[in-house]
């Protein structure tokens, strides 16, 4: 895990696709101690199934927030992107300054339902683009710390629940930067990956049963650890006989990688595991080039892979709201390979319950000359005072402060209810 990662990205020629031996170590450490580390010692009794959940939905990349909530009232965004803007009669939903991009309309239903609002000029406190770094930043988001603990690991910790499936990673077996810390998370590859020895078997059966007996009512670490162990199979099995089921409400996912995570985290939310937190990765969002044909796929995949997983949720969607992220947004001018470079500002999606949908939020500080940062749209809404709003509406009894330290919210963005 301390190696660096080959330097050129092979989808965008990005030369900042390194990482430091601190960041690589943070991620290894962070899976080893989900998988057989602290997990195996913290009670996993008595999984609470009907409390709220946060998805978080990170896409990987740099997402260009600029054609995905297009501003078109700016004409300086049509000035600086003559091949690539997204042209104001193909966009959705449009109000007087934005509209959705057209790839979007799987989405459609959940906006006229006022289940999915955007919110745009999003971003860290500080510029940085570069990949990594922005992706560590945004995830530990504890400016000046060396705690190495996410904030998702934070935000479990507070909620003092007894399920060890609390949060989840769903479609990789590596723990994100968010998740890593003293709070026990898991990362699951697929519903199959916590099991006993031979399970679904009379063999394992057999297995299980020895194991309880063997552990039995010991107060040692390790039997207490054996008995856990137990347990968390116990629950990875109800999770894996909920994924087996067809999707639920006639929901038809996209057959991509985002599709089947998306399809996981709705039968791990039915499984009544426990689970709260959970993140979900969408990658290849950095479009240097062609960003009309990469993003139109990308974006038409996002649409589709959430609509299925709000369809087949059912009622469960109150329980359940979305928050797209991403390191960082895209330059305002078009680049000369019809693409777009590392930026800035950008936009966020956010669906489901307690969500103000129907509607753009967005403190807008133009695109005019003197209002931009370098080039690249100003962030005029730290990403952490929307997450902020997001628990304090949703998880009333966590303390967002302690979520997100140092990041001094005060004053509510109106995105919740």
């Amino acid at each position: 895990m301390s190696q660096s990662l080959p330097d050129t990205h092979a989808e965008c020629g990005c030369r900042d696709f390194t990482t430091t031996r601190r960041a690589a170590l943070a991620l290894g450490a962070g899976a080893v101690t989900a998988m057989v580390g602290d997990v195996l010692t913290h009670t996993v009794y008595g999984a609470q199934p009907r409390g709220n959940v946060l998805v978080v939905l990170s896409l990987r990349g740099g997402a260009d927030g600029l054609s995905l909530v297009v501003p078109h009232a700016e004409k300086a965004y049509y000035a600086a992107r003559p091949t690539t803007a997204v042209p104001k009669d193909r966009l959705l939903h449009t109000d007087a300054t934005f509209g959705l991009h057209p790839a979007l309309a799987p989405l459609g239903p959940l906006w006229a339902k006022k289940r999915l609002a955007a919110v745009h000029a999003v971003g860290l406190p500080a510029p940085n683009r570069s990949h990594f770094e922005a992706m560590e930043v945004l995830e530990d988001a504890d400016p000046g710390s060396d705690a190495r603990v996410g904030w998702l690991n934070r935000f479990v910790g507070q909620l003092r629940g007894d399920s060890v499936l609390e949060g989840v990673q769903v479609g990789s077996n590596v723990v994100p930067t968010s998740l890593v810390g003293p709070r026990p998370t898991v990362a699951l590859e697929s519903p199959s990956s916590i099991s006993t020895p031979f399970a679904g078997s009379d063999r394992g059966d057999a297995v299980a049963r020895g194991l309880a007996q063997m552990y039995g009512d010991g107060r040692s670490r390790v039997h207490r650890a054996g008995r856990e162990a137990l347990e968390l199979a116990r629950l990875g099995g109800r999770y894996s006989e909920a994924a087996a089921q067809p999707p639920q409400h006639s929901a038809s996912y996209p057959g991509s990688a985002l599709g089947t995570s998306l399809r996981r985290t709705a039968a791990l939310i039915r499984a009544g595991v426990g689970v709260r937190a959970v993140a979900v990765d969408s990658g290849s969002w950095d479009h240097h080039e062609n960003l009309r044909g990469n993003l139109n796929a990308r974006a038409g995949d996002l649409a589709g892979s959430l609509a299925a997983f709000f369809t087949d949720l059912g009622p469960d969607w109150r329980r359940v709201t979305v928050v797209t992220l991403s390191e960082f947004g895209r330059r305002l001018p078009e680049n000369g390979a019809a693409g777009v470079d590392h930026g800035y500002g950008n936009a966020v999606l956010v669906a489901g319950g307690g969500v103000r949908g129907g509607r753009y939020h967005a403190r807008w500080p133009t695109l005019r000359d003197g209002r931009l940062e370098s080039g690249d749209l100003t962030v005029t809404t730290d990403y952490r005072h929307l997450l902020m709003e997001v628990l304090q509406t949703r998880f009333p009894g966590v303390d967002a402060h302690r979520v997100f330290p140092q990041a001094g919210y005060r004053r509510r963005l109106g995105v919740m209810r």
